[in-house]
């Protein structure tokens, strides 16, 4: 993407699978986000994943389209439930399905390069897996995101 189609902005990031939309917050809560999350994550064991093909968000957003399984759903649905529960940190319950997604190319795909670019990835044959055994805050430094902070989940 970055060397046909110019598009930057999806390696602006580590590739994730985003658990709870972006927020503002406030930086003196980060360090309470942090134990937040590392609370969380002892209660939850590593799992596997797979990213099978590509989709698309028409017109500017093309991704490797990872399997909904029941794990990952229930990771989603219990983080977002611990992080609103404390009404410590400013999140919103998201009434959007959870469509989880590593981004390939977003907002600097630009509309007409779109179908170029589609018809390229939905042909494609992908299959990839890896193990998730960790959950990270992601923080923005008005360029790129940055890994802030990550937290193993429970071992055995």
């Amino acid at each position: 993407m970055r060397d046909h189609f110019n598009c930057l902005v999806a390696l602006r990031s580590p590739a994730h699978i985003t658990l709870v939309p972006p927020f503002w917050m406030n930086d003196n809560l980060e360090n309470k986000l942090e134990d937040a999350i590392s609370q969380f994550s002892q209660h939850q064991v590593p799992f596997e994943i797979n990213l099978v093909n590509f989709a698309a968000f028409k017109p500017r957003v093309i991704y490797a389209d990872v399997l909904l399984t029941p794990h990952l759903q229930t990771l989603h649905d219990q983080l977002h439930e611990y992080l609103i529960a404390g009404d410590l940190f400013p999140i919103k319950k998201d009434d959007r399905s959870f469509h989880p997604h590593v981004t390939i190319a977003t907002r600097d795909l630009h509309k007409n390069a779109f179908s170029g670019a589609w018809e390229i990835f939905k042909k494609a044959n992908y299959k990839a897996s890896c193990r998730i055994k960790e959950i990270s805050l992601l923080k923005h430094n008005q360029k790129n995101w940055d890994v802030v902070f990550t937290s193993p989940f429970k071992t055995s």
